[in-house]
């Protein structure tokens, strides 16, 4: 019961009838000491169910409750690291092995999702975390996070394997069991994926399912081709998907005069990562294919744009709005300001700007990396050097582009979407520029960060799919 100690001090009632999955999360994440990335209330960052909701808006799941799928990929996006299992494809000897690991860890933490019935509890489907084990009885601890219905109880193993073995009649597919982790590095992302869009499904089927087809039916002499197929169809605005982040935080006492040394660090490592993304072949074909086909960056692509609409979605969070729609910028200009860190000037930039949330005004400060003076941001052009194509981009081109969005979502792509091209040359070259053993340190980790969740949204889409046709064919 190593687990039971961190988990109990974290342990709340979920605030919903429909809430268990989010407030289980939020049980594991705090028990993890997994960093929010923002103030709950006061100076204290803490996980409330009301921050978890990239994935799913809060309202749907207050309605209908929330899939496995979704809360595997909310731990994920939430900073925590996990690995999901299906009962159908699992066993019961490998559950039992994962109950023993995380009942006798205090950093690794196990939700069920499982049926209340078989368990002859009242309801149906359930999230919990395991707060347990007893080997000699063979029996877990489920802390259930419906305290109103019951206290934390012992359930044979056996009992709630045949639990977690049922199929969830809301997506036709069997429940499972998660092992949470925290990170070993914190995290400090500058690229994510925007889970809650919707369009995701249909990135989803054309990545997975459409561009191996395409890939597999075309004679290649060049990695050009390959690139240029792959996203010559890509679905429209693939900003929607793969999103840049922005730290903001309210404005206190005035402009800020310094940023402290973890808001430095992120600062920088967010700038190093973008500086070796710029150094990869991956973009230097994205910008080649741009230039040639005349594809341009959408005009609101500007860093004044992007600092705005991130501080109106800060504004609307810690004020606890989950209507973004109740957000109003009232003043487009943002003004801009430096800042000093460890005693050197320009270190950052703070950009604020002024909105109005359910009408109260709040200047909300957008910390971003030094950057030079001069013009033209998103420029560029390719040189070649020792016959590898070479982006250039303009010096003060330091926030992403639709190009760096579009090379980072090149690198994160599954191996297997390469398998199937023809002329095995063209296949290892490609497979070399992509790969992430290759990439730097910092690269690496982004890219596997976007890998995973790609992994777990593409789960979640195929999911939606199949509920959706179980749907249709009940009401024929």
């Amino acid at each position: 019961m190593n687990g039971f100690f961190k988990l109990v001090s974290t342990f709340q009632t979920q605030a919903e009838p429909a809430y268990c999955g989010l407030t289980t999360l939020v049980v594991v994440l705090n028990a993890l000491s997994v960093d929010p990335g923002r103030r709950w209330k006061g100076p204290w960052r803490w996980f409330d169910e009301s921050m978890l909701d990239c994935c799913e808006p809060l309202e749907n799941v207050k309605k209908n409750g929330i899939t496995f799928s979704k809360v595997s990929c909310l731990a994920q996006c939430a900073g925590a690291s996990v690995q999901a299992f299906r009962a159908n494809e699992s066993s019961l000897d490998s559950f039992r092995s994962y109950v023993e690991t995380c009942a006798s860890s205090e950093d690794h933490h196990l939700v069920v999702s499982y049926d209340r019935q078989i368990l002859k509890q009242t309801g149906t489907g359930h999230f919990s975390p395991v707060g347990g084990y007893h080997r000699h009885k063979d029996m877990a601890l489920i802390l259930d996070v419906a305290r109103f219905k019951y206290p934390p109880h012992w359930v044979p193993l056996s009992l709630l394997w045949e639990a977690l073995n049922s199929v969830d009649e809301a997506t036709g597919k069997s429940r499972g069991f998660m092992m949470i982790t925290k990170r070993a590095k914190p995290t400090c992302f500058l690229f994510t994926l925007s889970c809650k869009d919707q369009r995701w499904r249909a990135m989803c089927k054309y990545l997975l399912e459409e561009v191996p087809h395409l890939l597999k039916s075309r004679g290649f002499t060049t990695v050009e081709e390959v690139v240029y197929t792959v996203f010559g169809s890509l679905p429209a605005d693939v900003a929607s998907f793969v999103k840049w982040i922005v730290e903001v935080k309210p404005a206190v006492n005035g402009p800020i005069e310094k940023v402290d040394r973890d808001e430095t660090e992120r600062l920088l490592y967010k700038s190093k990562v973008l500086q070796q993304l710029r150094q990869t072949r991956a973009l230097a074909l994205i910008t080649k294919w741009m230039e040639q086909n005349s594809v341009n960056s959408p005009e609101d692509e500007s860093l004044q744009t992007a600092i705005l609409q991130a501080c109106c979605q800060g504004a609307a969070a810690f004020r606890g709005s989950n209507c973004y729609s109740n957000v109003k910028c009232f003043k487009k200009d943002v003004k801009e300001s430096n800042v000093t860190s460890n005693g050197a000037r320009r270190e950052a930039v703070v950009m604020s700007s002024r909105v109005l949330v359910d009408g109260c005004e709040q200047v909300i400060d957008a910390l971003v990396p030094k950057r030079p003076s001069s013009g033209n941001v998103g420029g560029g052009s390719v040189l070649q050097q020792d016959g590898i194509d070479q982006v250039t981009l303009e010096e003060d081109a330091f926030h992403p582009t639709t190009r760096d969005l579009l090379a980072v979502l090149l690198l994160a792509l599954p191996p297997s979407t390469w398998e199937q091209i023809p002329d095995l040359s063209i296949h290892a070259e490609i497979s070399r520029i992509v790969s992430r053993k290759e990439l730097p340190h910092e690269l690496q980790l982004e890219v596997e960060h976007l890998f995973e969740q790609a992994f777990f949204v593409s789960r979640s889409c195929t999911e939606e799919a199949l509920t959706e046709e179980a749907l249709i064919e009940t009401k024929n």
